[in-house]
């Protein structure tokens, strides 16, 4: 491995490259060498206590299997909830329940969630407590620079949080810290110290995964976090030559690593092979820097191989199912970045419109990834019609016209919080969702189908705050036949969600915490859709695809039993041009 020599490591990536395993991997390696060392996790899907093969809860506790290892896995959703407690606890008795109920949807939000994190894992920077006794302390996963930026604000510590409930949506009083300002910039001042902290940015050699790895490091760069290195994980070399998806990937993959991003050629690069085997327990994580053991394991894997594969139905069969006994309706992809959720709007808009139907794609993509879709094609089909809503532009009017209401007679000091406050993900969500809801009326008349929907901690904030649901109930005379844009998306025979997902953990974990999420909201997603599978290639002849495959089976049964009605999939394709390729596997 590339040794950093710093005491603090941080792990960042997008989920699914392969962080939890490398953060694990690298801290039984540093483990093996001889140094005590803690492992924390703040991941709310952490599979922590399943990749180490040993029990990791809220309290530091020694690894299985492993002199001088230790682990801590703090529940993010846990930290979150109870600093809501804290925040609203106060004004029970003086606020009405509305209002707390408000508030709480207020701080229900990702960054709320990341910041109480922060403020549980800051103590082991800071050198107070337990962080002292350990040489490494490693983190799985790093705080976003949106979290750092709020807090190295002197606004965020300064009374107008606390006086201003309309302020700070996403910080709260900082009352309800445990942690005080001078902690928080020990902490920070150490996280840019290049001598104690090193940032290990973790991706796939694919376009999403390396775009955002990118995009990650110029962040850390304008926070003074330098001290960088890149770790690919994944990367494949074809077993059997004659196995013609094997090829198709290894030559994909071998493009994607030749073009990296310019900022990211500087950084100290290690690859890692993708495996014929889930990465659990002490022995395959050693391997992950042993390629002799990568060997013995493999053949021992292979002589237990079970072929069976999983049935999943392909998304032309999700289409005929959207589009049984009706003319219209709301099509939403969800997912977190990188599982595939503009190729599977595009696909299921293309599907629609192939059948005569009047259809209407459109997304928030900032990359205008539809476009590129829509240009492998050619030829649309007479009924699409594709548009794009700038996410930036309507950010921008959303945020202009909030910070000329709450800024007006503040401080530029408070003026700067509230500006960092609204560069939260869900600003762009709540700013976004009102060009949407001009499209979502539309779905009375034809099928729209929207790449990217609103989360339900969006749409309760929405609500809540009564700014597109209570409003217009109460200021139409007509309310008992207006319907919101909110209620047409938990009308189940109006709308329907499909969650798009990857065979694999950390995805799938995601996915359902984002469902999870929407059915808080009052929505029930309708199907699930998973990419990239494996088991649904016939002829693989290549054995760590065959392997790879029928590791598929455990995830796609889980989803099946535990989150899904409806499961529908679409195969591993290793070809430049996508969609196309979709068309091309259902007519075969």
């Amino acid at each position: 491995m590339k040794e950093s020599n710093t005491k603090y490591l941080f792990f960042t990536g997008k989920g699914g490259v392969g962080k939890t395993s490398l953060a694990c991997a690298t801290a039984v390696e540093l483990a093996d060498q001889g140094k005590n060392v803690l492992l924390v996790s703040t991941d709310p899907a952490s599979n922590l206590k399943d990749v180490l093969e040993s029990p990791v809860t809220e309290t530091i506790a020694p690894i299985a299997g492993i002199k001088n290892l230790f682990a801590i896995n703090i529940n993010p959703e846990n930290s979150a909830e109870a600093y809501r407690n804290r925040v609203t606890q106060p004004l029970e008795g003086v606020a009405s329940e509305q209002e707390i109920t408000k508030i709480r949807e207020d701080l229900s939000g990702a960054c709320t969630t990341e910041i109480a994190s922060f403020d549980e894992f800051s103590r082991f920077v800071s050198g107070e407590t337990e962080g002292t006794k350990f040489d490494v302390i490693l983190f799985d996963t790093a705080p976003t620079g949106h979290t750092l930026r709020l807090l190295e604000l002197p606004a965020a510590w300064s009374s107008f949080t606390e006086e201003n409930p309309d302020g700070a949506s996403c910080l709260g009083p900082t009352t309800a810290l445990k942690s005080g300002k001078e902690r928080y910039n020990t902490v920070v001042n150490r996280l840019k110290n290049a001598a104690l902290t090193s940032f290990y940015i973790v991706a796939r050699p694919d376009k999403a995964s390396l775009k955002e790895a990118s995009r990650t490091s110029t962040e850390l760069n304008e926070l003074g976090m330098q001290q960088q290195l890149l770790y690919i994980n994944g990367v494949f070399k074809a077993m059997d030559a004659s196995d013609q998806l094997a090829k198709s990937i290894e030559k994909l993959g071998a493009e994607q690593l030749n073009a990296l991003p310019e900022n990211l050629k500087s950084l100290p690069l290690t690859t890692f092979p993708l495996l014929p085997f889930n990465v659990l327990g002490i022995e395959k994580l050693r391997s992950l820097f042993s390629y002799e053991l990568q060997k013995k394991i493999s053949v021992r894997k292979s002589a237990q191989q079970n072929n069976t594969h999983p049935s999943l139905n392909g998304i032309e069969t999700l289409a005929e199912k959207l589009c049984e006994n009706q003319q219209h309706g709301l099509i939403m992809t969800m997912g977190k970045g990188g599982v595939g959720k503009t190729l599977a709007a595009s696909a299921l808009a293309v599907l629609l419109a192939q059948k005569g139907l009047e259809v209407l794609l459109t997304t928030t993509d900032p990359a205008a990834h539809i476009q590129g879709f829509m240009e492998q094609l050619g030829e649309l089909p007479p009924t699409l019609t594709v548009e794009r809503i700038d996410p930036k532009a309507e950010t921008q009017k959303y945020t202009q016209k909030i910070l000329e209401h709450k800024g007006k007679g503040r401080s530029e000091a408070d003026k700067k919080l509230i500006l960092e406050d609204l560069k939260s993900p869900c600003t762009e969500e709540v700013a976004v969702f009102h060009a949407f809801s001009k499209a979502i009326s539309m779905a009375k008349r034809k099928f729209v189908v929207m790449d990217t929907a609103p989360t339900g901690h969006t749409l309760l904030l929405l609500d809540t705050a009564g700014s597109y649901h209570r409003d217009i109930m109460r200021n139409n005379l007509n309310a008992g036949r207006m319907r919101t844009p909110y209620m047409a998306l938990q009308d189940p025979e109006l709308s329907k969600i499909v969650l798009v997902s990857l065979p694999e953990t950390t995805p799938m974990r995601e996915a359902a915490a984002l469902q999870g999420d929407l059915e808080r909201a009052g929505i029930k997603p309708y199907a699930w859709l998973i990419n990239q599978s494996l088991s649904m290639v016939p002829g693989i002849t290549d054995p760590l695809l065959k392997n790879r495959a029928a590791a598929e089976n455990q995830v796609v049964d889980t989803i099946k039993e535990k989150y899904a009605e409806n499961t529908f999939g679409i195969p591993f394709i290793a070809e430049s041009k996508l969609l196309p390729a979709i068309f091309q596997t259902h007519e075969k």
